[in-house]
């Protein structure tokens, strides 16, 4: 209930303290515009159109940091194109022409005041409803016992009974009391539904832009580290192992008729060799899609994940049915690396993994019991979770302060 009332206040009062603001907006906007189009062939119309625009520009700030509010959600402030910095003073005067949201704040302050006038009136009107008919039966017997004044029950038919009277209105504002959250809410989101469409629709666009342009930068950063790192312990590893083996190998088939029982021993030894190499290949393989992720998909890749670990892991994953590779790929690595680092660095003595889908959009939790100091700046083992989250458009957040415990939340849109 007190979010219901702070809701109704809140789309009230922005109707309410709007009306007068639109007003305002519209008188300058029109005149401002007639007047600079009116006088443009001599050349005047040109400053008085720039300062309409400014004009413009503060008044559509006003309506903007009203919006959020409304709306329940932070709306980006629109780009206006600076001046050059060579440009000369005409140049500078005029650059608010150039700038299509600059117009677009203009048209809104004509377009909204109608649209201002009807939700202003429908707001009024209800808050009146309600309020006179909820109090007619504290005011119902004075304004009955004036001379000549006939109540609505005499109107409608019911005859001059004060009861009649104060029943029929108090349940007329019983009705408007009811429908008034939903009236006032579909006023308010009509008219923030044009602000957000003309004064914010062009940034959210642009931001939205920065967004895939960002995450498109992190998909490729992330994908040349891992290739990076992929290349650099496949040479400090498997690789050496491997040229080691053919030396052993090539210095076996040169002993193999002088010395049996040392060519015995170096075979005995490649094998070993050759366990230990598949050993670290499998392990470097863990990194990129396993075969058990790509045939069965995450429970069980997860559930080999925690099995593998030298750290016991409680896992819990509530979700069904598969998601896209790329989706997958990325849960299963966040998974693989938090875990690799929980047993390298944490110190814990228990990990929990936790993965559930809300709505669109998989939430990954991964907690330890560990010393903490965990975080993603560059350098440290969690700095590449980041970007990867990035390139399918998810978030990382990562609580771990000294002394633990460690908490690592990743959002991973698959909707």
């Amino acid at each position: 209930m007190r979010t219901l009332l702070r809701r109704i206040g809140t789309d009230s009062r922005y109707l309410i303290a709007g009306f007068p603001l639109s007003i305002v907006f519209f008188v300058l906007m029109v005149a401002g515009f007639a007047a600079g189009i009116g006088t443009v062939i001599v050349w005047v119309g040109l400053p008085i159109l720039a300062t309409t625009l400014l004009v413009a520009r503060g008044m559509a700030d006003v309506e903007r940091r009203m919006l959020p509010e409304v709306l329940g959600r932070a709306l980006p402030r629109p780009r206006y194109r600076p001046a050059p910095e060579t440009a000369g003073w005409l140049r500078r005067m005029v650059n608010p022409l150039t700038s299509g949201q600059s117009w677009l704040d203009l048209l809104y302050g004509i377009v909204a005041f109608p649209i201002s006038i009807v939700t202003f009136v429908f707001t009024v009107t209800w808050w009146a409803g309600t309020i006179l008919g909820l109090a007619t039966p504290l005011y119902g017997w004075i304004t009955a016992a004036i001379p000549g004044n006939h109540g609505l029950a005499y109107l409608l038919g019911f005859g001059d009974s004060v009861w009649i009277d104060v029943v029929i209105n108090t349940s007329i504002g019983v009705l408007f009391a009811l429908t008034l959250p939903v009236v006032v809410r579909g006023a308010a989101l009509i008219r923030a539904g044009l602000g957000r469409a003309m004064l914010t629709g062009v940034a959210e666009l642009h931001e939205r832009i920065d967004d895939l342009a960002e995450g498109r930068a992190a998909a490729v950063s992330a994908e040349a580290n891992a290739l990076r790192r992929l290349e650099r312990d496949i040479h400090d590893g498997p690789q050496q192992r491997l040229v080691s083996l053919a030396m052993d190998l090539s210095r076996a088939q040169r002993q193999l008729k002088r010395d049996p029982q040392a060519v015995e021993e170096m075979l005995s030894q490649a094998i070993t060799s050759t366990r230990d190499t598949l050993d670290e290949l499998r392990a470097l393989s863990r990194g990129i899609a396993p075969p058990i992720l790509t045939d069965r998909g995450l429970a069980p890749a997860l559930a080999a994940l925690a099995s593998r670990c030298t750290i016991p892991v409680e896992l819990d994953v509530q979700i069904t049915g598969r998601f896209a590779a790329a989706v997958e790929n990325t849960v299963y690595f966040v998974v693989a690396e938090s875990l690799t680092n929980v047993a390298k660095h944490s110190h814990a003595t228990i990990c929990t993994v936790s993965l559930t889908r809300t709505g669109g959009v998989l939430m990954l939790t991964i907690g330890d019991d560990g010393v903490g100091g965990a975080h993603v700046a560059k350098g440290h083992g969690l700095s590449g979770l980041g970007d990867r989250l990035k390139a399918v458009d998810g978030e990382l957040a990562v609580d771990s302060p000294v002394g633990g415990p460690t908490v690592i939340v990743a959002e991973v849109p698959c909707g």
